[in-house]
Formats: structure tokens, sequence, C-alpha cells
């Protein structure tokens, strides 16, 4: 993994070329300098115990070439990476979990294909965490909603973006809300640098923090700049759906970009192949099924209560799959109604599997 230096990234410009990603939507351009070659000496690898086997050392020499990629690569980020002399050694006790690695910033409630370009180029730097804040509807006094991602399916999703991070899976850190809602912009910078102990950061153009949202992303890098750890701002992943900007999110911060409010409107919408679009992967709804809740061999019928993330809204949906643990994805149709949802299959027989248990979470991903 490459430390931070004080020199960091600033805002790609835009550019009139736009790179392909995902299904039908687009990358942002710029106009980019690539890292041609750098040299490091080996760093350790982080244990998932939350400490070092060994001390942390590291230094880096970079140089950068000037030429563009090529078509369909993601761009690479530029002015990312500086020379700067090695680190004092570092205590193996006591180290945070995201100690070395370099934290994308944001809200990553949908695990949308925004946020996992996030944790693309975080990984071009280092090991990439995502930095999740937890129990802020409690705190700001937040209506209860549910999950776009349940949390136990978060896992699979991060793991699923390993192919697109060099073959290493990110990790999810979490953090109180509450331990960081009134740190002001350079104090939330600074925990991360000293306390929390990382190499760099990675954010979104739009990106807000410290209190009361008084931080944006030049002011990220000016106080990444002054606490000597990278910083990496870049474009957002834009909405590339055709007539997506007829749609009005009701967010005056919504430039088109890819959020997880648009993943809900289109969930709203029953628009399944747009909300695949917007995730980069079907999405999965995790069911705590009980043996009561299948009224015949083929049918599950549970109650919204039941649910552990968001449902589509109301409407039937066929080409949908069935998954109950490991085994193999059963065809079905969905119905989604005020009070419940419904699961059909036309071939397996539900009651042959195994429902020893009490219950068991059963996923269905709409086609």
């Amino acid at each position: 993994m490459l430390c931070g230096g004080s020199r960091v990234l600033q805002h790609l410009s835009d550019h009139n070329h736009h790179n392909s990603i995902g299904l039908g939507l687009g990358f942002c351009g710029a106009k980019i300098v690539q890292l041609s070659s750098f040299f490091l000496r080996p760093s350790q690898a982080m244990a998932k115990s939350h400490h070092f086997s060994r001390k942390l050392r590291q230094r880096m020499i970079s140089s950068f070439g000037s030429h563009c990629r090529t078509s369909g690569e993601v761009p690479i980020l530029h002015n990312c990476f500086s020379q700067r002399e090695d680190d004092p050694e570092l205590p193996v006790e006591g180290l945070s979990p995201v100690s070395g690695g370099i934290v994308a910033l944001g809200k990553f409630d949908a695990l949308h294909i925004g946020h996992r370009e996030l944790t693309i180029q975080a990984s071009r730097i280092g090991a990439p965490y995502l930095l999740s804040f937890v129990g802020m509807a409690e705190v700001l006094g937040w209506e209860p909603r549910a999950p776009i991602v349940a949390k136990c399916d978060r896992q699979r999703v991060l793991t699923s973006w390993a192919s697109y991070c060099g073959d290493r899976a990110p990790e999810e850190y979490e953090i109180e809300f509450a331990s960081v809602r009134h740190l002001t912009p350079r104090q939330f910078v600074e925990k991360l640098s000293k306390e929390l102990r990382v190499c760099g950061v990675v954010a979104g153009e739009n990106y807000r923090f410290g209190y009361k949202a008084s931080g944006d992303a030049s002011e990220l890098v000016r106080l990444c700049e002054e606490c000597g750890i990278t910083a990496c701002i870049i474009n957002s992943v834009m909405d590339m759906k055709q007539g997506s900007a007829k749609r009005d999110s009701g967010d005056s911060k919504d430039r088109g970009q890819v959020s997880s409010t648009r993943v809900r409107q289109a969930l709203a919408a029953g628009d399944m192949r747009y909300v695949s679009e917007l995730l980069g992967r079907a999405h999965r709804l995790i069911l705590r099924v009980r043996t009561q809740d299948m009224p015949s061999e083929r049918m599950i019928s549970v109650p919204r209560s039941s649910i552990l993330n968001l449902p589509p809204g109301i409407g039937i949906y066929k080409a949908c799959l069935l998954l109950v643990g490991d085994e193999s994805s059963v065809p079905c149709t969905v119905v989604v109604d005020t009070s419940n949802i419904h699961v059909e299959t036309e071939e397996v027989r539900l009651c042959n599997l195994d429902w020893s248990q009490e219950f068991r979470l059963v996923s269905v991903e709409f086609g």
C-alpha cells in the first residue's frame, strides 16, 4: 500500500469524453495523468485480528506518464501519490483495524456503482476500506427506514467487488455517528490521521463532512495535506439512463449522479432493470421465513415485518430467482402487496427443502 504524503489529488477536470462503466452508466471523464511506474519497499499485510504482524514501514518513489488510458478502462487518478520520508516506526499494539489503509468516505446504504468506484480508486493506492457511520437516524431524529442492502448481505456485495479492486475485497469499518457528530472538519481529519492512522482517503466531489456538513471536498484536500495523508477526490459517477435528467429526486444536491436516493426511487417505481443498472448487480431481498410462512408446497408468504431490507414497490415481478442457503437458485414469481411478500415457484416443491430450524433466511433476486 502507498502511504500518503503532502501532495494530494485535486479535483479531476471535466472532459468531453465519458468512459463507460457498469450497465449503460458512465464515469464522468477527466484529463488523466497515468501512473507509469512506482516502486515500494515491501509493506506488511494487515492481519484481520486488528493488529499488524510487523511494524509498518514503507516508502515510495513515483514517476508519472502523461498519456490517457485506452477506451473502456476506468480512469486512474493522478497526483494521488507523493514522495516522503519513511514514517517513524509505529507501535504494534493498539493500531486501529484501518491503520495503514485507504478509506472511502461516504454514506454506503445502497453500495451502488458510485460507491464501488470509490473503492476501486482506493484499491489503487492501498488496502481499501469503507468508512461507514452507524446510528445516524437515531442521533438526527430521522424516521426509521429499511436499508437497501440487508446488513447480513453486505459482505457478499463487497466480496463481489474484489475483481474490480485487484482481487482484494474492500472491508467495512463502522464508527458510531454520535462519537463524531460534533467534530469540526479539522478534528475529523485529525481523527483519521492520528487515531485511526489511515494513509489516505478517497471521496466524491460532493462529499461534505464535519459538524453540520460544514466541510467540503476542497477543505478535505487541504486538511489532509496538513495532516500528511493522501486525499483523492473523484468525479461523480453519473446516471446515464436516458431521460434520467427528468427524474426529480427531491435532492437539491442532485446533479444527475448515481445515488442511494435514485435507487430508492427506482425500487418504489418497480423499475428493476434501472435498479440493477444503478447497483451494478441484481437487487437481492432477504426474507426471514418460518415453516408456517408456506401456505402451499410451492409458495412462501411472509409479512413485511419479516423482510430485512427494502422491497420493490407493489406489483408482480417475474423472472426472479429464489435462493435458499447453498441450494441451487429456483425460478420464481414475486408478488408485493401492502402487507406481504409472496414468492411462488413452478417446478420446485419448497417443502422438500431443509426446514429443521425455526426459521431460515431466504434470498430473492429480481431479474
